[in-house]
């Protein structure tokens, strides 16, 4: 039997309404735990980016959260 996944980090989070919904929804269709299905697209981040869009998604997101935070 393949061992299970084992969690050795526990941080609390913030994210978004929007974030917690993908994350969600990326669980069930996966049929991970939330903590799963992000260390899964943490550990994976490099395959799973589109280089072409990465830096332009990272540049509209950080200005966003410029705005929120003032």
């Amino acid at each position: 039997m393949p061992k299970r996944l084992r969690l050795t980090r526990k941080v609390p989070l913030a994210m978004s309404e929007d974030a917690w919904r993908r994350l969600a929804r990326l669980s069930a269709d996966t049929g991970m735990e939330p903590g799963e299905a992000l260390s899964f697209l943490l550990e994976h981040l490099d395959s799973i980016l589109s280089p072409e869009t990465y830096q332009p998604r990272l540049r509209l997101f950080l200005a966003e959260l410029g705005a929120r935070r003032a």
